[in-house]
C-alpha cells in the first residue's frame, strides 16, 4: 500500500489502516447490526442484475481503457460536477459537456474540494471506488490530489482494470444501456459477436420523438419516418416507432424507457390524434394541443409495449435543463436537472384505464419526489397488476434515502411489487459500489422488522435474496 501524508479524512469509509469497515451503512444498534451482517453475507457476492443505465456500449465493445481520473470519476458525473459547481467550480474546467479540459487540474479542483462530499452518496460512492475497485488505500485531499491522480493512472494502464474485465470483476449478469431509437446498434451486435460472456443489451428511449416541445422534434420525426419508409400520417408515424421497437427487440432489448416531466396521459380518438399529429409537425399547435399530444403518446407506448412486451418504465418529475445559461454553454445532463411535485394517480388514470389490467404489461414507475411514495405509488402498484414501483433514484438513492423509501412503501406494497435495485448509472466504476449500498440499506431495513418481531429471519432472507436477483429478473422480464 503507498503512504502518503495527509490530513485525516472527515469520511470514514476506511479506518487508519485503510481497511473499509465491514459493517458500513448496517444498523448501530448491536443485535439489529448482527442480523443485518447475516442478512447482508446472503447476497453480498450475488450477480448485478442492472436493468437501467448509462454505460455507452462502445466502453464495453472496445474495451477501450479508461483515460485518466478526471474522466472516470469527475466529468460524467453530475452529482460530482454539480456540487463543485455550486461551490465556485467552474463546469468548463471539469470537462462536462466534452469541454476541452486539463484533467490534472480539473482533478485537483475536486481533491481540494473534497472535504464537501461529506455524508454524501456521491463522496461515499467514489470512496468505495477508490479503496474497493482501485485498491487506493490513501486519504483523497488537496495534498494528495495528484498522488491520487497517479496511482488512478498506473492503475488504468493494466488489463485488469479494462472495462470487460472490470465487468466480470463486478459480477455483472445484465447491463442495460440507454438508446436512441434510431441507433443501428451495431454496437451491440459486436458486443454479442465478440464472443463476450457478459449480456448488454439496449433500451428504447424515445423520449425525443414524443414530445413537440423537444429540440429538434420535427426533423427527428422526418427521420425517424425517412428510416422506416412510412407516410407522414399519424398512423405512419404509429408505424415507424413499432418498426424500431421490433429493431430494438430483435437486438435484445427488454424495456422501453420514457423520461418525462409530467406523468400525464390522455386517451383521443384517432381521428383527434391525427389532427394533433398534422398541428405539431406544421409547428401550428399551441401549448394545450402540444400537451395532450405528449400525454396521448405516453399512452400510446403502453399500448405498445402490451402488443411487444417491452417492458414500460417512467421517470417522472423532473425539471430539464434548469439554467438556461447552463444548457447555452454546455448543453443538456450537464447538472442542473432539478426534482419536482407530480401527479401519478390522476396523470397516469387514462392509461391505466385502458391497461393497468393487462397481466402481460409491465410499468415501473420511478419518482424523485418522496411524498408520492406511500401516497400514490404503493397504493397503486398495490393494486394494479401492471404497475411496480421503481427503486429509488436519483437523488433518492443514498442510503437514509433508501430507507425512507422501503419505510414508505412496504407497509401499504409489501416487497414483491418493487422493481429491483436500479443504478441508473454512467459511472462505470460506481454500479458496485451502488448495488452493494442498496444491499447493505435492504438488510438494515429488514434487519429492523426481524428485531420488532416483524418478520422472521428465515423470511427476511428470502425477501433480501430475491430482492437483488429473482424480483429484477421478473420485473424486467430477463
Amino acid at each position: 500500500m503507498t503512504s502518503v501524508t495527509v490530513p485525516q479524512s472527515s469520511q470514514a469509509v476506511v479506518d487508519a489502516a485503510g481497511h473499509r469497515d465491514p459493517d458500513r451503512l448496517l444498523p448501530a444498534d448491536p443485535r439489529t447490526r448482527s442480523i443485518a451482517r447475516a442478512l447482508y453475507e446472503r447476497v453480498a457476492g450475488a450477480p448485478i442484475i442492472s436493468p437501467h443505465g448509462h454505460v455507452p456500449a462502445e466502453w464495453i465493445a472496445d474495451d477501450t481503457p479508461f483515460e485518466d481520473a478526471t474522466s472516470l470519476l469527475v466529468s460524467h458525473d453530475h452529482y460530482v460536477t454539480r456540487l463543485l459547481h455550486a461551490s465556485g467550480a467552474d463546469l468548463g474546467a471539469l470537462g462536462v459537456g466534452g469541454a476541452p479540459t486539463d484533467p490534472r487540474a480539473a482533478w485537483r479542483t475536486f481533491a481540494d474540494h473534497w472535504h464537501l462530499f461529506a455524508g454524501t452518496a456521491s463522496g461515499y460512492w467514489i470512496a468505495e471506488e477508490l479503496s474497493g475497485v482501485l485498491g487506493i488505500e490513501v486519504d483523497l485531499g488537496p495534498d494528495s490530489g495528484d498522488a491520487v491522480f497517479d496511482l488512478i493512472a498506473e492503475k488504468l494502464r493494466r488489463p485488469e482494470f479494462r472495462p470487460r474485465a472490470l465487468f466480470e470483476r463486478f459480477g455483472i449478469e445484465v447491463l442495460a444501456t440507454t438508446d436512441d431509437p434510431l441507433d443501428h446498434l451495431d454496437t451491440h451486435r459486436r458486443i454479442a459477436e465478440s464472443g463476450f460472456g457478459g449480456r448488454v443489451i439496449p433500451t428504447f428511449r424515445p423520449d425525443r420523438y414524443l414530445d413537440p416541445d423537444a429540440e429538434g422534434f420535427t426533423a427527428g420525426i422526418d427521420r425517424l419516418l425517412g428510416a422506416t419508409g412510412e407516410a407522414a400520417t399519424f398512423s405512419g408515424y404509429l408505424a415507424a416507432l413499432e418498426n424500431r421497437r421490433e429493431h430494438f427487440i430483435r437486438a435484445g432489448a427488454v424495456s422501453a424507457d420514457h423520461g418525462i416531466e409530467d406523468p400525464e396521459t390522455f386517451d383521443v380518438d384517432p381521428d383527434e390524434a391525427d389532427r394533433l399529429f398534422h398541428a405539431v409537425m406544421s409547428g401550428a399547435a399551441d401549448a394545450a394541443q402540444r400537451r395532450v399530444f405528449r400525454g396521448h403518446m405516453l399512452l400510446q407506448m403502453a399500448r405498445m409495449s402490451v402488443d411487444d412486451g417491452l417492458v414500460m418504465t417512467v421517470h417522472a418529475g423532473v425539471v430539464r435543463n434548469h439554467s438556461s445559461s447552463t444548457f447555452r454553454s454546455f448543453g443538456p445532463d450537464s447538472g442542473h436537472d432539478i426534482p419536482r411535485q407530480t401527479d401519478f394517480v390522476r396523470g397516469l388514470r387514462p392509461l391505466l384505464e385502458r391497461f393497468g389490467l393487462e397481466r402481460d404489461f409491465h410499468l415501473v414507475l420511478f419518482a424523485v419526489d418522496e411524498t408520492v411514495y406511500s401516497r400514490e405509488l404503493a397504493p397503486l402498484a398495490g393494486f394494479y397488476p401492471s404497475v411496480y414501483i421503481g427503486a429509488p433514484w436519483w437523488f433518492l438513492d443514498a442510503p437514509d434515502a433508501m430507507a425512507r423509501f422501503r419505510s414508505a412503501v412496504t407497509e401499504t406494497a409489501g416487497f414483491s411489487r418493487g422493481s429491483g435495485f436500479i443504478d441508473d448509472t454512467r459511472a462505470f466504476l460506481s454500479i458496485p459500489a451502488r448495488h452493494d449500498t442498496a444491499r447493505r440499506a435492504d438488510a438494515g431495513f429488514l434487519a429492523r422488522l426481524v428485531a420488532e418481531g416483524r418478520v422472521t429471519e428465515g423470511a427476511a432472507g428470502n425477501i433480501i435474496e430475491d430482492i437483488v436477483g429473482p424480483q429484477p429478473r421478473r420485473v424486467f422480464k430477463l
